[in-house]
């Protein structure tokens, strides 16, 4: 389905350096990435940073990372708005000049009661425009007694209506919009100001945001009107939701890109996740190349409805990812998590490439794929419910599994073939299933009860590593 948007378009993410990229954010970029893709035209990065006390320069290059790790392209940037701070307060001036802002020297005590009574009645606080009709004098005797103010935007008396991208038709009564502040009193601009004073310079013709900005809208279209500037489109995405229906939080899970890097969530599966949490294709397609969605965005296949992260989803998927990798491009993927699993030593080691190999198919995230390849270099734990469950059914195991290992210490050649036909050969010949020797043999060999083919991890083991984990474990069993 083609966009009914007219491209080129100039599009921007504009994240504030106060914490991680949260996927939300992320999500934010990749669809504003996905329609400058889509349509032609440029995709801006800039950094929020004009809060002094909450913004972190380390943040900022977080942020950046984050999104080139995750395979978002932006075309110009990143433009830091703390460095653009005389252009935001030449604006103002020009506001006031023209009567479209006025100075406000009515200071918080004042202001307080009036708000607190708004409260208490049930209505927005409109600021009552004190000082708007002030005379120029009274005005010039704050000023020379320095007398703190802050600017503030004449708004007009008018309801502010717009067409959304996502939600359609949105409009906002006269009576809920008061005459905002552009100017703090220390000289800063607000947020309001700096946003779209930086949207107009560089030339934004569509904002695609999370739906928390959407009670701005109406005060930056009437900013965009006062400075005579085009008045982008503008575009709502809905908030996602953890798997307890209320906003992501860290109470519910991960929700920084860092944290799903770290466990081991491959970029170009978030990013296919993310994509479609809020988007569709068009057609039940789930995992889907950069280049596929690029041809199949648009703005009328986003959901206007609130999208839940599910984290057993984007595990299936990563999985998806994980499987496809070559062999060269998973060993450079897994090097990473090596240490954490302690396998650092054993970087470049051809067992641990083929163990991957055999691996691969079974693990839904990097980390617990490294992990899975630990009991190859590592002896392991075993659990003794399960092997007391398989004593239950087979009381005999410990010498069966010790018969076991004697013909596997001159089984030769040590291939899968013959691993196999010696542990079924002995099963016959004690009258017993083979599953009542391969089940307990995984649990020997790698302490875990379900894995790759039994005689392919035997194989890759090694028959000094088999032979001696299976004595131990007869060992283990008989003292249960």
């Amino acid at each position: 389905m083609a966009s009914s948007l007219a491209g080129p378009v100039r599009v921007r993410f504009a994240p504030s350096p106060t914490g991680y990229l949260h996927v939300g954010g992320a999500r934010t970029a990749i669809y504003n990435e996905l329609l400058r893709a889509s349509l032609g035209g440029a995709f801006v990065l800039r950094i929020e940073d004009t809060d002094r006390e909450r913004s972190d320069p380390a943040m900022t290059r977080q942020i950046q990372q984050a999104l080139e790790w995750l395979g978002v392209r932006w075309d110009e940037g990143p433009f830091l708005q703390s460095e653009r701070l005389q252009r935001h307060r030449a604006r103002v001036d020009e506001l006031v000049e023209q009567g479209r802002a006025y100075a406000c020297f009515c200071t918080p005590e004042r202001l307080a009661p009036l708000r607190d009574a708004a409260v208490r009645a049930g209505r927005t606080f409109r600021y009552p425009r004190t000082c708007l009709e002030l005379p120029a004098a009274e005005a010039a005797r704050h000023r020379e007694r320095g007398t703190p103010f802050v600017v503030r935007l004449r708004m007009p008396d008018a309801e502010v209506r717009f067409a959304d991208l996502v939600r359609g038709e949105v409009a906002f009564a006269a009576e809920v919009l008061d005459d905002f502040v552009l100017l703090r009193s220390d000289g800063t601009p607000t947020y309001h100001l700096s946003v779209v004073v930086d949207d107009v310079d560089m030339g934004v013709s569509l904002v695609l945001r999370g739906e928390d900005h959407l009670s701005n809208t109406p005060k930056h279209l009437r900013l965009f009107e006062a400075l005579g500037a085009p008045v982008p489109r503008f575009g709502h995405l809905p908030l996602i939701l953890g798997a307890d229906k209320k906003r992501l939080s860290k109470r519910t899970g991960a929700t920084s890109v860092e944290e799903f890097r770290a466990q081991g969530i491959l970029p170009e599966a978030l990013y296919n996740y993310l994509a479609l949490l809020g988007w569709s294709p068009g057609d039940d397609r789930e995992i889907l190349s950069r280049e596929e969605m690029v041809a199949a965005f648009s703005v009328e296949r986003l959901g206007g409805s609130a999208s839940v992260f599910d984290v057993e989803k984007l595990l299936w998927m990563n999985g998806q990812y994980l499987w496809a990798l070559p062999p060269d491009e998973l060993r450079a993927r897994l090097e990473p998590f090596l240490a954490e699993a302690g396998l650092a030593e054993y970087r470049g080691n051809p067992r641990l490439a083929a163990a991957a190999a055999l691996h691969q198919v079974r693990a839904r995230t990097l980390r617990e794929l490294a992990a899975q390849l630990r009991p190859y270099f590592h002896d392991v734990a075993w659990d003794d419910e399960a092997s007391r469950k398989y004593l239950a059914k087979e009381p005999r195991l410990p010498e069966l599994l010790a018969e076991l290992g004697r013909g596997y210490a001159t089984a030769e050649p040590f291939a899968v073939e013959l691993l196999e036909a010696a542990l079924r050969q002995l099963a016959e010949q004690q009258g017993v299933k083979a599953g009542a020797l391969i089940h307990p043999t995984r649990m020997a060999l790698s302490g875990s009860t379900a894995g790759p083919p039994l005689f392919d991890l035997v194989a890759l083991m090694g028959r000094e590593t088999a032979v001696r984990r299976l004595a131990a474990y007869v060992e283990a069993l008989r003292r249960l």
